[in-house]
């Protein structure tokens, strides 16, 4: 069943980096009949790309550590190891746009083949923002040392490449612990043997 909504007022709350959308609404139940009126709010922020760079040649993985203002009373703090990802610019700008740009951009690398994972929403019960993931294979052996990012951002980004054991022990401790790349890394462990396969290669 479609299940139909009606949206009462919108206005927009405070529009900085990001937005904040304040809501009046209500909708049907699944009892039947309509819910009373509802106040919420909405981060919005856009959408964004995430891709994991996979060098399959000498299975090993490239990560990102920045800092990011959301983990700041996180355990083990804001400097996170995370993915290649960006937003989503403008409109009309595609999920392989993106990801090309910000893998050239963070990482300093080309992307020799793309493939996706998924598409999820980030937390839907407070923000529209929506991340498409994708498996990017690069050669490892082409990504220096420097730290990269784009100043005008105030990005700070330093880049390490580790094996898949390695970063798999890194999820398993906790030391991953965004969304993205736990989504990703399962990801390639569920699907490593077939995404070699589809690359043409013979898993070790």
């Amino acid at each position: 069943m479609n299940y139909q909504l009606e949206i009462l007022e919108k206005s927009i709350g405070y529009r900085g980096f990001f937005s904040m959308e304040k809501y009046r609404l209500r909708h049907e139940l699944f009892a039947g009949g309509w819910s009373a009126e509802i106040d919420r709010e909405c981060l919005e922020r856009g959408h964004a790309v995430a891709v994991l760079l996979y060098d399959p040649d000498t299975d090993q993985i490239v990560l990102l550590e920045q800092f990011r203002i959301g983990a700041l009373d996180f355990p083990g703090g804001p400097w996170l190891l995370e993915i290649v990802a960006g937003i989503i610019d403008h409109p009309g700008e595609t999920t392989v746009e993106v990801a090309q740009r910000e893998t050239a951009e963070e990482a300093g690398c080309a992307l020799l083949d793309l493939l996706p994972i998924c598409h999820y929403l980030v937390s839907p019960g407070g923000t529209s923002e929506s991340i498409t993931l994708f498996c990017g294979r690069v050669d490892a052996s082409t990504i220096g040392s420097e730290v990269r990012g784009i100043a005008s951002e105030h990005e700070d980004i330093r880049l390490q490449v580790v094996s898949r054991a390695e970063a798999l022990a890194l999820l398993h401790s906790g030391r991953i612990n965004s969304a993205a790349p736990i989504i990703a890394l399962q990801w390639l462990e569920l699907n490593r043997l077939k995404l070699l396969e589809q690359w043409g290669m013979t898993p070790a």
